[in-house]
């Protein structure tokens, strides 16, 4: 059995962060498909792993862990990778993580699924969530100018939190354009060593019986 299991599906970028985290630091590590729209998550045996009847959840060894954040700095500690090197650099990721579910994972994140997923139409809910997707775009691309990573000069879980949901691309619905430090963050880190999309590192449906 791998070390870590990650209950996940490929629509998850919040599943997608700790995902791509296993995987750039070539951890022994498999995921565990969230049948999510088929209301897995509100079965009694999924709340039984996460009360809080979201994904991902990780599991290693006796450690059942929930949340985004919390996962990528379990793993950060246990891989000796993508994590802060001083207490400082620390509080800075952790700055920005909370930045990342607050204001632009939140409005990204419900922005895509309405329009990708729901298939809403254009709406004032979308209207209201594309004007604040924009301005937390705007944050972290003045935040770029000059930088090569978020946090220093290499990549920390708080690139890995930031960007997960932006590799959505065209399925969110806000122009990257204006966004030329931001555009070119996303590059540097799909040029890591064994970066992959989330549709190709998460399984989009239960795999078939053997």
């Amino acid at each position: 059995m791998p070390e870590y299991l990650l209950r996940c599906f490929a629509e998850s970028g919040n599943s997608y962060k700790p995902a791509i985290l296993l995987e750039l630091a070539g951890a022994d590590w498999a995921p565990v498909f969230v049948d999510y729209f088929h209301g897995e998550t509100r079965e009694a045996e999924y709340r039984a792993l996460n009360v809080m009847g979201e994904a991902p959840v990780l599991e290693h060894g006796d450690v059942t862990l929930s949340q985004s954040g919390v996962i990528l700095d379990y793993l950060a500690d246990a891989l000796g990778a993508f994590g802060a090197e001083t207490p400082a650099e620390r509080r800075e990721i952790w700055r920005w993580i909370l930045f990342d579910n607050h204001k632009l994972t939140s409005y990204t994140a419900t922005l895509r699924f309405m329009r990708a997923i729901a298939k809403t139409g254009e709406t004032p809910v979308t209207d209201f969530l594309h004007k604040r997707a924009e301005a937390a775009y705007a944050v972290l691309d003045a935040h770029l100018a000059g930088k090569t990573f978020v946090v220093g000069e290499r990549p920390t879980i708080a690139d890995l939190s930031l960007s997960a949901y932006l590799f959505f691309g065209d399925e969110i619905g806000v122009p990257f354009e204006p966004y030329a430090n931001i555009r070119a963050w996303l590059e540097r880190i799909r040029s890591l060593p064994g970066w992959k999309h989330p549709y190709d590192l998460m399984p989009r449906e239960k795999p078939a019986a053997a």
